[in-house]
């Protein structure tokens, strides 16, 4: 049995995108090179490793069982680099980590601008899920640290602390709904659910999670137009153009014509914390970040 680092990667890209082609394109492979590469190790171990169906692939039994390992097996790798690193300037340490949106996008560039500039050979690998999907990729040993929502079960990993993240609905002061308002201060998320909405892009963290909040509440959030910041959303929700969900933080920079109400709904007063598997087997670097964020 022979596979090569390559190899193992890309069926590990393969398998977290759920596409060959997507997997191919994160491997930085062509995609004839990788179905190949994937053909050899079916091959090799006489076994199939992908089911392929109309929506994708994902792995078999057999596949799943080479996953677990091919992580081990890069992890083990990515170690080895940190390890070497104080030897010698040809190696960097690098730490991959997963967050939501507003941690995206409110919190982290000033933290991980300040903790490179103190570190000048280690790379983030920063990467935006959703809370849920994070916890799996920190259980499964595929991220060293993940911030999330605490709204998701995080039960056999170890927390700490991060932020206070509250969400609240942005709107114009002349739009409906906060001439419906008056005086209030708070509101069910529900009642903003018959007004058009501003919205993230569809790849959003956050923006998935108030679709599914809307749908457990057996409707649809409807979005008339998806932006990429949330400068950009509060510009628009502040012409009138609809309503914009958003964290406090981002609500606090908004244009002074903005009237901002806080949601009563209990997912909405969020707080978000750090994960990781086991703060004692982090490679050093990936300590020194988990405790730069702490302090944060």
């Amino acid at each position: 049995m022979r596979f090569d680092l390559t190899d193992l990667q890309l069926f590990i890209h393969i398998a977290e995108s759920g596409s060959i082609t997507a997997g191919a394109q994160r491997a930085h492979l062509a995609l004839p090179s990788a179905s190949a590469r994937i053909r050899g190790m079916e091959e090799t171990l006489d076994v199939p490793l992908l089911q392929r169906g109309r929506r994708g692939v994902a792995p078999t039994e057999a596949g799943r069982t080479l996953l677990q390992h091919a992580r081990a097996i890069i992890r083990q790798m990515a170690d080895m680099h940190a390890d070497l690193a104080q030897f010698g300037t040809g190696l960097k340490g690098q730490v991959r980590l997963l967050c939501n949106t507003s941690a995206m996008t409110e919190f982290l560039p000033d933290a991980l601008a300040a903790f490179l500039k103190t570190h000048p050979q280690l790379s983030i690998n920063l990467e935006e899920r959703m809370s849920r999907d994070i916890v799996q990729a920190i259980a499964d040993g595929v991220a060293d640290i993940g911030i999330i929502s605490d709204a998701v079960d995080r039960a056999h990993l170890q927390v700490f602390p991060f932020r206070d993240d509250p969400l609240v609905l942005a709107m114009a002061r002349g739009h409906p709904l906060a001439k419906a308002l008056g005086h209030k201060r708070h509101m069910p998320f529900i009642d903003a659910l018959d007004h058009d909405f501003i919205g993230l892009a569809d790849d959003s963290a956050m923006q998935r999670n108030a679709a599914e909040q809307a749908a457990r509440l057996g409707r649809r959030l409807h979005c008339k137009i998806r932006l990429r910041s949330f400068e950009a959303i509060c510009r628009m929700a502040a012409s009138g153009a609809g309503l914009a969900l958003l964290p406090a933080t981002a609500a606090r920079r908004s244009p002074d014509d903005l009237r901002v109400v806080k949601l009563s709904d209990p997912w909405a007063d969020r707080k978000l914390l750090i994960c990781v598997r086991d703060q004692a087997a982090l490679p050093g670097y990936a300590r020194d970040l988990l405790a730069a964020l702490m302090l944060a």
